[in-house]
């Protein structure tokens, strides 16, 4: 593809190089680079987008991968629109819960992609991480003042993680790696993060979608089950939420002390929703 532009895109948390660029003819695409030693990894993941976009999935479109002087690169197709984080919240109500009975029905489908056979046990896989999380929390200098709380609740429904199934997962799905197309129509970008795991732990970055829209986030639960919600998807998605709470206050602090004071906030937040974990179905949450 001959480059005529090449704008950078300084949005997200990606490692990646990003752009837009526009071909000679005028059309725009979305450019990625990573680094090289990522070749394999992006490769698959290159791959995986393909699967995912065959299935009917609204998303940036995987045009052509390959390697460049800057490292390995893809070309995916450019979706004219606005962040969903930014446009959702200013929708009437019923709109924003339309969205979110869309961005659910989205994910059940990125979820029928099975993970292979050779993945290790969930349980034994996700236990080893939160682990991991209890420990590094416990060792960071910053705390919350109800931090034990969410402890206590992951120690006491861990046997909820035996015999879960695996999937494919976008690996980062919430209203910020969503957008609005000039049209409405609803989009999912930034699969660089894509894993395999239990589908229910991908709801663990709702949080981010209901601190923006509380419809939203009850209809992505309501669409992905189809507004039959099962009482264990609660209780193991307050354990997700709960490992993930504790490790985003260490994960905050090379960022400096606003982003800390955020985690600290969203941990309080937390806690006020699920009445400091005694109750597993969030406040925000709407029939």
């Amino acid at each position: 593809m001959k480059i005529a532009d090449r704008e950078p895109i300084r949005e997200g948390w990606s490692g990646d190089k990003k752009y837009r660029i526009t071909d000679g003819n005028g059309e725009r695409f979305l450019l990625r680079i990573s680094d090289i030693a990522k070749r394999e990894a992006k490769q698959a993941e290159f791959e995986m987008m393909r699967r995912v976009a065959a299935l009917g999935v609204p998303m940036c479109l995987p045009l052509e991968f390959g390697v460049c002087e800057e490292g390995v690169y893809s070309v995916q197709s450019w979706i004219e629109g606005k962040g969903a984080e930014e446009m959702i919240p200013l929708l009437p109500a019923g709109e924003q819960y339309g969205c979110g009975l869309e961005a659910g029905r989205i994910l059940k489908t990125i979820h029928s992609v099975p993970a292979p056979p050779s993945q290790e046990d969930w349980e034994i896989r996700i236990n080893r991480k939160i682990d991991t999380k209890i420990r590094r929390y416990g060792e960071c200098p910053v705390k919350y003042p109800k931090g034990q709380a969410f402890i206590d609740y992951i120690n006491a429904n861990r046997h909820l993680l035996k015999g879960r199934p695996q999937t494919f997962q976008h690996g980062d799905y919430h209203i910020g790696n969503m957008m609005i197309g000039c049209g409405g129509k609803l989009f999912i970008i930034d699969f660089d993060r894509s894993d395999f795991g239990d589908p229910w732990e991908e709801f663990n970055r709702i949080v981010w979608c209901a601190q923006k829209s509380a419809p939203f986030a009850s209809g992505m639960v309501n669409g992905y089950f189809d507004g039959n919600v099962p009482a264990d998807f609660w209780k193991l998605l307050a354990l997700y939420i709960s490992a993930n709470t504790l490790s985003s206050v260490c994960w905050a602090i090379p960022y400096g002390e606003a982003q800390v004071q955020i985690m600290l906030d969203q941990a309080e937040e937390v806690l006020a929703w699920y009445h400091d974990m005694t109750d597993p179905v969030p406040a925000w949450h709407q029939i």
